[in-house]
């Protein structure tokens, strides 16, 4: 088998130029340049239709989905197809798949334009924007994509890989909902009151709820992950196996007085005023931010990248935003809806976003970034 990562790389090297050359190579070219090569290095025989059936059809009269993927002749995957910078969030879209998918008893659906890929479980019983299980834009995080579209394997297909995955992060989900929205309240949650009065019998309830009037949580769930796919040293290739992964660093769960990160807090012990002066814009001009830096957030199970601008802005699925607000709050948009609430979509963009101090290396929030400038921290 073609290994899979060199495949993403040759896909982003197209992507790349097709863009430069401001080319709309539609849906067919789209499919035999970005699409099925993919399908092809995920161990799928593009030449056999009882593996990979393209135009299918479960009833003559039904639609046509682009591509089945095929397990014993039963169909496993759904995968739609657009060109090359289709708008993938129009809803039409996921839909009209997960419809199909639906109505054929399939329960993983694909959509991509070849550059990004979106992966649903068109039976989960919640509404159709909470059916995005996971959602990689190749260019952006090779691999993050090595990891998502190796779910979709043949051989992990069959081993129901992603069907392990997806019940920890469905579970994950409504538990950081649930969390999110203890703390998210114009008042706090009573439960939570008495818990903490019941373990602080040196403070009083009133004391509690004002501490928890500043509070701000944020809550990470590490995710599950399947390796990608690597020759072994024989003919044959190695079986990948499902393991934990690690939280990316700084990504760890953790929970933030109004006031600042835990770090600034124990550093400084409040957000000075030089702090909150600092733009991304000054960052950038301290040289600890890079233009073009790849800045990282973990939302709801879900890793996002956007990308830090010279200017300091933040670019994110194609639309640039004039602060790291702006980008957090559209990332929760495109995963809850329109319709979400203020409190839930009311984003730090500092504290959302992360990304590597180019100075000391590591991988810290932008408002870590921002206190240790403000301190003259080398």
């Amino acid at each position: 088998m073609q290994e899979l990562e060199d495949v993403i790389r040759q896909c982003v090297e197209r992507v790349a130029r097709f863009r430069r050359q401001h080319q709309r190579i539609g849906e067919q070219n789209t499919k035999a340049g970005l699409i099925e090569p993919v399908i092809g290095a995920l161990g799928w025989d593009l030449y056999d239709p009882d593996e990979v059936h393209r135009e299918y059809r479960r009833r003559g009269v039904d639609n046509p989905v682009d591509y089945a993927l095929l397990l014993l002749r039963t169909p496993r995957l759904f995968i739609e197809a657009k060109g090359l910078g289709e708008n993938l969030d129009d809803p039409r879209w996921a839909n009209q798949t997960i419809g199909y998918a639906t109505m054929a008893g399939v329960e993983w659906v694909a959509l991509t334009d070849g550059a990004e890929w979106r992966v649903y479980n068109a039976h989960a019983p919640v509404p159709i924007e909470h059916k995005l299980f996971r959602a990689v834009r190749i260019e952006d995080d090779v691999e993050a994509a090595l990891e998502l579209l190796s779910l979709l394997s043949k051989q992990n297909m069959g081993d129901n890989r992603i069907e392990e995955l997806w019940k920890g992060f469905f579970v994950d989900r409504q538990v950081h909902t649930e969390l999110t929205d203890l703390f998210a309240g114009s008042d706090p949650a009573s439960e939570l009151v008495d818990l903490l009065d019941s373990r602080m019998p040196r403070l009083t309830r009133e004391e509690i709820r004002q501490s928890l009037f500043r509070a701000r949580a944020t809550f990470d769930f590490p995710m599950s992950a399947v390796p990608p796919q690597r020759p072994a040293p024989s003919s044959q290739v190695r079986q990948p196996s499902v393991q934990q992964a690690a939280p990316p660093p700084a990504l760890a769960t953790k929970t933030n007085q109004s006031s600042g990160t835990r770090s600034s807090r124990q550093a400084s012990g409040r957000v000075t005023p030089d702090e909150r002066k600092l733009k991304l814009a000054d960052l950038l001009a301290a040289g600890r931010l890079r233009p073009g830096t790849t800045l990282i957030a973990r939302y709801l199970g879900q890793q996002h990248t956007a990308e830090l601008l010279a200017d300091g802005r933040v670019r994110y699925r194609g639309e640039d935003y004039d602060s790291p607000s702006g980008a957090g709050r559209a990332v929760k948009i495109m995963l809850h809806g329109r319709d979400i609430t203020e409190n839930r979509i009311a984003t730090d963009g500092l504290d959302f976003w992360h990304a590597q101090d180019a100075v000391k290396g590591d991988v810290v929030t932008l408002k870590e970034i921002r206190r240790r400038v403000a301190l003259g921290d080398a």
